[in-house]
Parts: C-alpha cells; sequence; structure tokens
C-alpha cells in the first residue's frame, strides 16, 4: 500500500539546542534505515518549510502508523496522510 505522507515539525522554541540536535540525528538514522528498507520509498523537502513530502510503501495501515509514531519527532509534527492507488494512465509497471 502506498501513502503520500506531508509532515510538519514544529519545536518548541523553549528546547535546548543539544537536545534538538540529538532527536534530529536519530530522526536521520531512523527514517535512512527506513528508505534502505524500502518502506520509506520517497522523501523530499518543501522548501521554505521545515516539512517533507514522503510515499510509503507499506503492508498497512497498522503498519505504516506504527512506522509514524516512532519517528523521534513525531511529538512535533503534524501530518496529512493520502491512500495512493496506481492511476490507470500510468506507464510505470512498477506502481502499485
Amino acid at each position: 500500500m502506498l501513502f503520500h505522507v506531508k509532515m510538519d515539525v514544529s519545536l518548541p522554541n523553549a528546547m535546548a539546542e543539544s537536545q534538538a540536535a540529538e532527536l534530529k540525528a536519530k530522526e536521520k538514522a531512523y527514517s535512512q534505515a527506513l528508505q534502505r528498507s524500502g518502506k520509506w520509498r520517497h522523501i523530499w523537502r518543501i522548501a521554505g518549510h521545515y516539512a517533507n513530502v514522503s510515499l510509503f510503501d507499506v503492508e498497512s495501515v497498522e503498519e505504516l502508523h506504527q512506522l509514524l509514531s516512532e519517528l523521534p519527532l513525531y511529538p512535533y509534527m503534524t501530518m496529512q496522510i493520502t491512500p495512493l492507488c496506481r492511476h490507470p494512465s500510468s506507464i510505470r509497471e512498477d506502481d502499485r
């Protein structure tokens, strides 16, 4: 199952820089591991925002929820999640 996920991050202004740096490092490691596994297929930064749009390829809604809720920055995110399916006009055979 493919999902388009828009993530907006809003760290508290009072958060210590060292804590923010630690969270960001953990987030990067976790997200790169998911990318290597194929679960997190694509990630794009939204220019001018602390936000991204991503494509996830998971077995279920429950798996997506589990992966997203384990993001270190999850408590500081708002997300918009859209399920996707293959468009009949797509020329790509690997779309699902």
